[in-house]
């Protein structure tokens, strides 16, 4: 047997819209089986994510999110990505976690942005100026070449970071200007609390929420979640188990109705954005089986470099 070790290095042969292909690819077969596991030991968890789809494989993912990290100059989140064979279950390909991680989260919004954002966008803000906010510009800079960036963060010495990276980042030191000035808002913060009010949202935009991966967390307000239209990846992944919905149900200021679509709706065409007023809002729950069709892009690139 032939296990392939695939590093982080291999994303030289990938594309963000190789990686879209794959997506839509992937949502074309049978719906995927996939389960989550938490243990906590505050502020630490390790989250595992498991998925099954019939005709492609099974992934095993398992991130170590530890907080603290950064502080000691280590990433906040690592972790490890098997991949097995759909036939036998055997081993096929241990893969770099945070090539994984970076390319299905970042893609995972961009996917949903090309299908809810209007194509005229040209202003796009970056809440947060981790890792993940680095990928998403990468990713919404190759559906938005003439986008201009800008970048809100709680530390201003990390959106200057993002912004000597990254060429023409403007930073921003109020929030709600700089909503109310965007197209665009992709929201990655690792908050609890709100950030993103409704009131300050106008007609036309796209919300698109990565941060909130625990029942506790939220990025937007109920004014927001109940002014915009909502779309989430999965529904099996998102709406009884991520603060950003769970909350709101439980306090009966949505139901689980008022989630539109997710990615299997997108052969019925109710996955879009319907008007040019329209305020769309995405919750990136970047389920296991998201890993899986990005493991088994990947794979498949680095057999046929």
């Amino acid at each position: 047997m032939t296990v392939d070790l695939i590093p982080f290095d291999a994303e030289k042969y990938m594309t963000w819209a190789g990686l879209c292909d794959a997506f839509d690819a992937g949502h074309k077969r049978p719906r995927a089986q996939v389960d989550d596991t938490f243990i906590r030991r505050d502020p630490d968890t390790v989250l595992s994510r498991t998925a099954w789809i019939d005709g492609m494989g099974l992934l095993v993912k398992t991130a170590t999110i530890f907080p603290g990290n950064p502080a000691q100059d280590r990433a906040s989140i690592n972790g490890a990505v098997n991949l097995y064979s759909d036939g036998d279950g055997t081993l096929q390909a241990l893969i770099d976690f945070h090539l994984v991680t970076k390319w299905k989260t970042a893609g995972d919004s961009l996917w949903a942005a090309s299908k809810l954002a209007r194509k005229d966008s040209r202003k796009i803000l970056l809440v947060g100026a981790g890792t993940v906010a680095h990928s998403l510009y990468d990713a919404y800079q190759s559906l938005f070449p003439d986008a201009e960036f800008t970048v809100w963060n709680r530390s201003t010495q990390g959106a200057r970071r993002l912004a000597a990276a990254r060429p023409k980042v403007a930073i921003a030191t109020d929030l709600q200007t700089a909503v109310e000035g965007a197209d665009i808002i992709s929201c990655a913060t690792m908050s609890t609390a709100p950030l993103i009010h409704g009131d300050w949202l106008r007609p036309g935009q796209h919300v698109d929420l990565i941060g909130a991966y625990r029942a506790d967390m939220r990025e937007v307000d109920d004014a927001a979640i109940t002014r915009g239209t909502l779309f989430v990846d999965n529904r099996d992944t998102t709406i009884d188990h991520i603060g950003e919905l769970k909350i709101p149900i439980a306090n009966g200021v949505i139901t689980p109705d008022a989630v539109i679509a997710d990615y299997y709706d997108m052969a019925g065409g109710t996955f879009a954005r319907t008007s040019d007023d329209q305020i769309t809002i995405f919750k990136n729950g970047g389920g296991a089986h998201l890993d899986l069709m990005t493991a088994d892009y990947i794979q498949e690139v680095w057999r046929n470099r």
